[in-house]
């Protein structure tokens, strides 16, 4: 199993996380982004969208991380990660929308336009990560995890860019739940950490 990754992807960390958590041996391939890499023909073959990560598994290529999330807690998670009764499905697939939709767009966007310097609205960023961030504390203030009682990808999904929130000017210092979640996430089996992302 090969990782094509990127150190500093927030997206492509939440790859390597659930590799560890899940116990899960793989070689890992840098994908050199800065310079272009992912846009040459060789990586387009495995990702048309020229994005990390792409995960290969013998014959299989798969891309975008919450695919790869999906395939690994299905094939190496059993029910823990990705439960198949219909709810806690939908509970989970909830939280991974939220993941691709107001966390990245939030969360994620404040990061890259502070921290890379990339165009964008940094303050709509800001202010649309504090607002998902709002939703979180409400809904963690009273579970420890997203769905279920126990961690699922859902918050492996969402932990990366609300941990790396402080890289993008956003402070979580008013919301102690989410700190609480980002601190149960860190104290998790064979936890792995990243560049920007301190402990809770």
């Amino acid at each position: 199993m090969k990782l094509y990754d990127f150190e500093l992807s927030g997206n492509a960390y939440k790859i390597r996380l659930m590799l560890a958590l899940l116990g899960v041996p793989y070689e890992r391939q840098n994908v050199d982004l800065f310079g272009g890499e992912n846009r040459k023909p060789g990586f387009l073959r495995l990702n048309p969208r020229g994005q990390v990560p792409v995960l290969t598994d013998g014959d299989y290529t798969v891309w975008d991380s919450q695919a790869i999330l999906v395939y690994l807690a299905r094939k190496y998670g059993g029910e823990t990660w990705l439960p198949r009764d219909p709810r806690s499905l939908g509970d989970v697939m909830q939280w991974l929308a939220v993941s691709e939709n107001e966390v990245l767009y939030g969360l994620g966007r404040a990061r890259v336009i502070a921290k890379f310097k990339l165009p964008g609205d940094l303050a709509a960023a800001q202010k649309s990560g504090r607002e998902i961030l709002a939703v979180m504390e409400q809904h963690l203030a009273t579970r420890d995890w997203l769905t279920g009682g126990h961690p699922t990808i859902a918050d492996i999904a969402c932990y990366t860019y609300a941990a790396l929130a402080p890289e993008g000017g956003i402070d979580l210092g008013p919301f102690p739940a989410v700190r609480a979640w980002i601190a149960r996430v860190q104290k998790l089996p064979n936890y792995v950490g990243m560049p920007g992302i301190g402990t809770a």
